[in-house]
């Protein structure tokens, strides 16, 4: 990371660093991340004029008629790639984009959630995150997705260091840190071949730019040694699927003092959190299609595999879609939300979850009472009478189309281009025959 470095600054330490090639980076509507490469030799321009690009090919960007893009390199992302070296060294830079007449350009995820953290500024916030994000490795001959997933190892939860994975996470950590990213933690999850790397809670600015670069670094650190690395949310039946946990907060950005804090309160928490947590459970639904994405996300998000399915919120019921953590520093005060996972938009899924929760803030919402046990082992009759999650992508698609706040979160030109994608990926799956139902119907049809 580049500090207060300057545009000069920045040619200079790439001359310094002999390096030759520089990759522009932004994401598409969806979240997949797309690439710019061009010679060191024309960063001067690109720091000081941009890069123009065609977004008409870009997932959710711009048609045809409107297809000129600009690309502005934000100094603030600069990292070498810690694995291309020698005449392949290379720099990377996440971008903003903008449109021919130099405005943000409204399909821009990473603009949507500058907007977003900006609404936040007008009421006195900073918005801070910490996102976990949970992921397989599986063996693979060619470092390309196998047709059938097969987990690397047999461990389980923190099994010790001599999981079979211990030195790829390892390798993981060493090329995240190139880029800047502080890990926190790294350690083997619930499910054989699963694992989680933690880095360090920030602005979720910052923090959406390094789960980006996260998916794409253990994608490459696995490829090369001969595994693959998925983030889908539920690659296996019968398995936990992976999760995307993020721990958030705000700040009164006068002060820089936890605004969720309040050590007289049962749960630690302030009246500010309380508005913000009834404002994410209202909201829930409505936001749910943009937290988790796939048609495959709706395979996680059922009651059993410790994924949230009802629309409550507790301290230690994890069960619960939102859960209080517990803190011995009142300044650490913060509220986890459990349903997003890996393949959403970071830039995205953190713009609606701040949306949500300012709304609970403005409008003063109640919070209902905490529910502490475990939902899925109550008794059918005995559970709360709270909402639940949607059940499938298409129902969270219409769940989103009905809330004013996440579509205005979202931006009309995102809004139309998310839904219109996900619309078409939802009838695509419609019209496959599945193993499973050829398993289950050709032996007696």
């Amino acid at each position: 990371m580049t500090g207060e470095l300057s545009n000069d600054d920045i040619v200079k330490l790439t001359e310094e660093n002999h390096i030759r090639f520089i990759d522009l980076q932004f994401t598409d509507i969806v979240g997949v991340v797309k690439n710019i490469t061009i010679p060191a030799h024309e960063l001067p321009a690109a720091l000081e004029q941009g890069i123009w690009f065609d977004g008409s090919s870009i997932e959710g960007f711009a048609r045809v008629a409107e297809s000129d893009m600009h690309l502005r390199p934000d100094i603030s992302t600069y990292a070498i790639v810690p694995w291309l070296t020698g005449d392949d060294a290379t720099v990377r830079l996440i971008c903003d984009v903008y449109t021919p007449e130099g405005q943000p350009f409204q399909g821009d995820p990473r603009g949507v959630l500058r907007k977003a953290l900006e609404a936040a500024g007008d009421m006195g916030f900073s918005y801070f995150t910490g996102p976990e994000l949970e992921f397989f490795l599986f063996k693979s001959n060619d470092g390309c997705a196998p047709e059938i997933p097969n987990p690397h190892d047999e461990g389980s939860y923190f099994d010790a260091p001599s999981d079979m994975a211990s030195g790829l996470r390892r390798q993981m950590t060493t090329a995240l840190e190139a880029f800047g990213l502080k890990v926190e933690a790294m350690h083997h999850e619930g499910a054989p071949g699963q694992h989680e790397i933690d880095f360090r809670y920030s602005d979720a600015l910052k923090t959406a730019d390094s789960a980006v670069t996260l998916r794409v670094a253990l994608k490459v650190i696995a490829q090369q040694n001969g595994l693959y690395c998925s983030f889908m949310p539920k690659p296996i039946r019968g398995l936990n699927g992976s999760g995307m946990h993020v721990h958030q907060s705000l700040t009164y950005a006068a002060t820089g003092r936890n605004a969720f804090s309040d050590p007289g309160d049962p749960h630690g928490l302030s009246q500010i959190a309380k508005q913000f947590i009834a404002g994410q459970l209202f909201h829930a639904r409505g936001m749910c299609a943009v937290l988790a994405p796939l048609i495959n996300s709706y395979k996680r998000l059922v009651a059993g595999y410790e994924a949230p399915v009802y629309v409550t919120w507790a301290r230690i019921n994890r069960s619960a879609l939102i859960r209080v953590p517990r803190s011995s520093d009142e300044s650490l005060a913060r509220l986890e939300l459990r349903c997003p996972d890996p393949s959403c938009n970071p830039y995205l899924a953190f713009a609606v979850m701040l949306a949500a929760g300012l709304d609970g803030i403005r409008r003063n919402l109640p919070v209902p009472e905490a529910t502490e046990e475990n939902i899925y082992l109550l008794e059918r009759n005995s559970r709360p009478k709270s909402s639940i999650l949607p059940g499938s992508l298409s129902h969270a698609l219409d769940d989103l189309e009905k809330d004013e706040v996440i579509c205005q979160a979202l931006g009309p030109h995102v809004l139309d281009r998310f839904v219109s994608a996900k619309r078409l990926e939802c009838e695509d799956f419609r019209l496959e025959v599945t193993p499973w139902e050829l398993k289950k119907y050709l032996p007696n049809y």
